[in-house]
């Protein structure tokens, strides 16, 4: 065989180009600052277990127990009956009927988002995605050629949707709205009047609504409603997982709602062949989903907790260093602040030599569709309150001399 046809690379398809997924790709720059010798103190991936919360006993006992009876093989594509069960009988108790036939368990709230943006929109439609958003919404889009639209979420007003912005998007390609609330990535919690806008913009425009709600359990004033609980009759997809309230992110286990509307009926079969492709989500993992959703959820209340002391922490803390501005979370575990750049600089700029200069990782805010210029970065505070509190010292000190050397 000639050498010349071995030393040709194999080429990749086109839609790799297009996929970018920022919270795991900084992570390159922080490998190769370790290599040197330098400690990395890692603030970009929403991982409580890596930051010593601790997987409920009750969870992990039911996996051990379902691995241990056998429970290892192939499952529905949908999902064991038990698990869809406890998942229908949770949204009812928080106010939203479904059957269980409407649900189907997914690996993770990420296989949710892929899985319903498949079913929904086709190559050249537009989803409309909130600016900051989740990337994996746009990673996703990417590779089915769809085209987002981001509409503005206000800073100078607790990061809540711009309504107006959102009217002005709509065209005769547009087939969904994302809702992220409470929101990854900012940690803003969204009022009554917001939602309900929300869905009265959906539903006048024929729009299926795409709620991920995973971060529902972690707002720190309790539980906020599930956006279905609304109105039950618009199309309604709610995505929720183990991952985060339950801090068993690495389980792979999630859900996906589907609106009791007949609107949705076609979309729940479409899912379902999807679905049906995967062969299943992990197994034993399923079982854990009953022991979640009907048993001890004492932990939650400790972990909002937690979480609302590193919000505090990490606020007030940002917004005390000249330059930096920090809208206060309301949930999760995430804040973005943005640094007031010198011109010529972008946020990326700002974050590799963060990394550099102190070791402390995060994600530049255009990752998740911001303007460069702006400045954003997206924090994780999931660490130890006087950790955080070291950081942000840090982050003051290299701040200062960034904008004293730029100025």
């Amino acid at each position: 065989m000639p050498t010349s046809r071995l030393a040709q690379p194999i080429p990749v398809a086109a839609r790799v180009d297009r996929f970018s997924y920022a919270i795991r790709n900084i992570v390159v720059a922080a490998q190769a600052l370790e290599a040197r010798g330098t400690r990395v103190r890692y603030l970009n991936i929403g991982d409580p277990v890596a930051f010593g919360f601790q997987t409920p006993p009750h969870l992990v006992e039911a996996v051990v127990r379902a691995m241990r009876e056998g429970h290892n093989g192939y499952l529905p594509s949908a999902g064991i009956v038990e698990a869809r069960e406890a998942v229908a009988a949770d949204c009812a108790a928080r106010g939203v009927g479904v059957s269980p036939d409407r649900v189907v368990m997914t690996t993770g709230t990420s296989e949710g988002i892929d899985l319903a943006l498949n079913a929904l929109a086709d190559e050249g439609d537009e989803v409309l995605v909130p600016s900051p958003t989740y990337p994996l919404y746009t990673a996703v889009l990417a590779t089915i050629n769809a085209r987002p639209r981001y509409y503005r979420t206000d800073p100078n007003h607790d990061w809540l949707p711009d309504l107006d912005h959102l009217r002005s998007l709509v065209t005769p390609r547009t087939r969904v709205l994302v809702v992220i609330d409470p929101n990854n990535p900012t940690g803003a919690v969204y009022p009554p009047a917001v939602r309900r806008g929300l869905i009265e913009f959906a539903e006048r425009h024929g729009l299926t609504i795409l709620a991920d709600e995973v971060y529902a359990d972690t707002a720190f004033d309790g539980p906020t409603p599930l956006l279905a609980t609304l109105d039950r009759d618009a199309p309604i997809i709610s995505l929720s997982s183990l991952s985060k309230a339950y801090l068993a992110p690495g389980w792979r286990t999630g859900w996906m709602v589907l609106g009791a509307t007949p609107r949705l009926d076609n979309v729940v079969a479409a899912v379902k062949k999807l679905a049906d492709g995967r062969l299943c989500s992990p197994a034993p993992m399923q079982h854990a989903v009953v022991a979640a959703l009907t048993g001890d959820r004492s932990h939650q209340a400790r972990f909002r907790r937690a979480l609302a002391e590193r919000a505090r922490i990490t606020a007030d803390s940002l917004n005390a260093i000249p330059g930096i501005r920090c809208v206060p979370p309301r949930a999760a575990f995430y804040a973005m602040p943005a640094v007031s750049l010198p011109p010529g600089c972008t946020d990326e700029d700002y974050v590799l030599a963060l990394l550099g200069a102190t070791g402390i990782l995060c994600v530049y805010g255009s990752g998740f569709g911001m303007r460069p210029e702006e400045g954003t970065f997206r924090i994780v505070f999931l660490a130890d309150p006087d950790e955080l509190r070291a950081v942000y010292a840090d982050i003051a000190a290299f701040t200062r001399n960034y904008l004293e050397r730029a100025g």
